[in-house]
């Protein structure tokens, strides 16, 4: 068995089929990991959900902010983008399905054997391996319970801007959600910038990339979330794969086991 991880999809149906058979993908031998993002802006959500949703345990599934997006229409209340590609899910016969199967998914994974976690934006510096997958598990519950129409009717927004231990309800939800989803810049002391989408090098003052910040560990961590990085972080432990399929640039997907990395143009 090979393990891929792969960056943001945003159903681009056709590329991902391209870039899983230069590897003979086989979901009866093989694992896919991907990084959150599996829909919206490309033209083919519907195909690409159900066709993640199809492959079960060969998949290993984080949750990103266009696909918290989808279950905020589907079942907070609010309406779609200008720009989004979400209809044909909303309108096909198996949504539920699939809404339902999305509702299971994580917002973090850890691998304790190999020590990486996935997350879609990443992992902020100021939580341990413990803390990242405790405070993960307690949105999983929310977004899998009764209070899930509350929930995403409510989960938009930038405040807090910074994490507490002692936050509660929906303020605590929503900044664990916006630190494993919309995370890029933030501050030594955890506070976010969630307005500065740019590179890198364009971090606001006070803030910086979140993987520039040290961690007390050896973890490492794999993200997608950040098209503008092309997938550069410059730190050999935090492997950045969102490289802007639906933008134009690649889709791009990693060996697990070597760390090779397959491209596929977009």
């Amino acid at each position: 068995m090979t393990d891929y991880a792969i960056g943001d999809i945003q159903g681009c149906y056709d590329r991902l089929k391209d870039v899983l058979a230069k590897v003979n993908f086989s979901p009866s031998r093989d694992r896919l990991w991907v990084a959150g993002d599996l829909i919206n802006r490309g033209p083919s959500s519907l195909k690409t959900l159900r066709y993640i949703e199809s492959l079960g345990d060969s998949a290993v599934v984080v949750l990103g902010n266009h696909d918290l997006h989808l279950l905020a229409v589907a079942l907070g209340g609010h309406a779609p983008k200008r720009k989004d590609t979400l209809a044909e899910i909303l309108n096909a016969p198996d949504r539920d399905k699939l809404v339902s199967w999305l509702r299971r998914q994580h917002l973090c994974v850890h691998d304790s054997e190999r020590n990486f976690m996935m997350a879609h934006a990443g992992v902020p510096h100021i939580w341990s391996i413990q803390q990242a997958l405790a405070y993960a598990r307690e949105v999983e519950e929310v977004i899998r319970g009764e209070h899930a129409p509350e929930y995403f009717a409510r989960m938009y927004g930038n405040k807090p801007e910074g994490w507490n231990e002692n936050l509660a309800g929906m303020d605590r939800w929503r900044v664990i959600t916006n630190y494993f989803t919309r995370m890029r810049f933030i501050a030594s002391d955890g506070r976010l910038e969630l307005t500065a989408k740019e590179s890198a090098d364009s971090a606001p003052e006070g803030f910086a990339p979140w993987f520039e910040f040290p961690r007390t560990d050896d973890l490492r961590v794999i993200f997608g979330h950040w098209a503008a990085l092309e997938g550069k972080t410059g730190i050999d432990r935090f492997i950045g794969l969102d490289t802007g399929c639906v933008w134009g640039g690649t889709l791009t997907m990693m060996n697990l086991d070597t760390g090779e990395k397959i491209h596929c143009d977009c």
